[in-house]
């Protein structure tokens, strides 16, 4: 795996928060650190960790939760951030595994139920057709065109979800993908969730494993998979062909945007 050309920021109150700069692309060059960056939810975000955000100077925080989870845990107002919400999910018919897990855990018989299901393989099939809908919903495509038109803006910006790891995920794949990182650039980003948020939700499984489920189980649902990534691609791969395509047919970003976002994201090397 080719790892970043930058340090993995460890952040007090705010979980998976990385560059997403850093990559080689297949041509040599490596995408700008200091631009973009991907986290899980900042409702929790202390004081310092907020002033270390608008330290990096971004300026437009992306929230691609659901309407619910934004509402129960809206993001902090942070001096000089703009906070722009785009619902992925909103076509969708069931909401995200990490916005459910209080009333799960809450739950002895749910619980039970989950632990039944991830035990049957249901709950990976359910993130595996989850991340084809991140590139075939309508308002996954709506949300993601919004998404990188915004990066045209020529300000640092932060996106995220609940855990930062689906909506967010492929946000940052396809990112990536544009700005010609390989396979290996790519997955190491996703993967690297598996790293920053499991550590961090520990005692989500300790308390799964309390109520009598089996956080083995759990540890598929709560962060990624190749697998998952690899639905994604084939997704596109069958509905546009390429990841050009992908952004031109399915997001409405053209050729000539496409470079916009490759000059403003891409260093020489």
């Amino acid at each position: 795996m080719t790892e970043p050309a930058v340090e993995h920021i460890a952040l007090v109150s705010v979980a998976n928060f990385r560059d997403v700069g850093g990559w080689r692309t297949v041509d040599g060059r490596r995408v700008a650190t200091g631009r973009l960056f991907r986290s899980a939810a900042l409702d929790k975000a202390s004081d310092a960790d907020r002033a270390y955000l608008v330290g990096l100077g971004i300026r437009t925080v992306y929230d691609l939760r659901s309407e619910a989870e934004a509402e129960a845990q809206p993001d902090p107002v942070i001096d000089g951030v703009r906070g722009v919400h785009l619902d992925v999910l909103a076509d969708a018919m069931s909401v995200s595994a990490p916005a459910n897990l209080d009333k799960v855990l809450a739950d002895p018989i749910a619980v039970a139920a989950a632990n039944d299901k991830l035990a049957d393989g249901s709950g990976i099939e359910r993130m595996i057709e989850a991340y084809r809908e991140l590139v075939n919903l309508p308002s996954a495509l709506n949300s993601y065109q919004a998404f990188f038109r915004g990066l045209l803006d020529g300000t640092p910006a932060l996106f995220h979800c609940t855990a930062g790891k689906d909506r967010t995920g492929w946000a940052a794949a396809a990112f990536l993908t544009l700005m010609g990182v390989g396979r290996d650039g790519v997955y190491g980003d996703y993967l690297l969730t598996n790293d920053l948020f499991l550590p961090a939700i520990a005692s989500v499984f300790d308390g799964f494993e309390a109520a009598g489920g089996n956080p083995d189980l759990l540890r598929p649902l709560l962060g990624v998979q190749e697998a998952y990534l690899d639905a994604a691609f084939a997704e596109v791969d069958q509905r546009f062909g390429t990841i050009e395509n992908y952004f031109a047919e399915g997001l409405g970003i053209d050729a000539a945007a496409q470079d916009a976002l490759r000059h403003r994201f891409l260093d020489a090397g």
